[in-house]
């Protein structure tokens, strides 16, 4: 049986003036049985709809700051590094992805975007707009746990995982604020940040604030939540 290809957004260094990828993205949705692609960098909207319509899902990755324009906000001062060429590739992408019901998974700004470019809102700098105990920025090593999420109950993703409460990693400074129209919560951080987001109204759209790729090789929850993005894709 064929299986099915999966785009996943490039990450980009302005530094080296490259784009790259992290291993464990391709290697997770490779395992779970999927074909993964890393997208080219492009705003030609009909190479973003070539790619819509070849892909059978999509992967939001982790990466800069989204620039708060895509959610009508003044940018602060502790708002990091932006990249407007991406930002508005995956606006495009996004759009075409979900009115075509295709899955997408988003991770870490994965989750921030999909929120923001759906009609939600964000925190530009958590430390400064959400002071908390919790660890939402964690040192090295980046696989292991360093704060727990509640799920929602009546959500997908506790009915996949059954289970109420989930150690993740984290690493990011930004997160979603106000949830976009057309999202559901599905997970909760212990100090009240929206850690998992889906989309009801499609077949999958998931979007999680933590690392399950970093996380793969030693949580079995880490791997059902890739599994499921790529069986949905069938």
């Amino acid at each position: 049986m064929k299986k099915p290809l999966i785009g996943v957004v490039p990450l980009v260094d302005f530094e080296k003036e490259c784009y790259w990828m992290l291993p464990n993205y391709m290697k997770g949705i490779e395992i779970s049985g999927g074909v993964p692609v890393m997208l080219p960098l492009t705003e030609d909207k009909e190479v973003i709809k070539q790619l819509v319509n070849t892909c059978d899902g999509f992967l939001f990755t982790g990466g800069q700051d989204i620039a708060p324009r895509i959610y009508n906000a003044q940018k602060s001062e502790l708002c990091g590094e932006s990249c407007s060429q991406r930002d508005n590739m995956e606006t495009e992408l996004f759009r075409l992805a979900y009115d075509a019901d295709k899955s997408v998974l988003g991770i870490c700004r994965g989750i921030q975007f999909i929120n923001a470019v759906m009609g939600g809102t964000l925190y530009q700098d958590l430390n400064t707009e959400h002071p908390s105990t919790a660890v939402h920025h964690q040192p090295h090593p980046y696989d292991k746990p360093i704060h727990s999420v509640s799920i929602n109950k009546n959500s997908p993703l506790h009915k996949l995982l059954n289970v109420d409460l989930l150690n993740v990693t984290s690493l990011h400074h930004q997160a979603v604020k106000d949830i976009a129209p057309n999202l559901e919560c599905m997970a909760v951080s212990e100090d009240g940040l929206i850690e998992a987001l889906f989309a009801p109204d499609k077949k999958f759209v998931w979007a999680v604030q933590w690392h399950p790729e970093y996380s793969f090789f030693l949580d079995e929850n880490s791997r059902k939540i890739f599994k499921k993005f790529i069986d949905s894709t069938n």
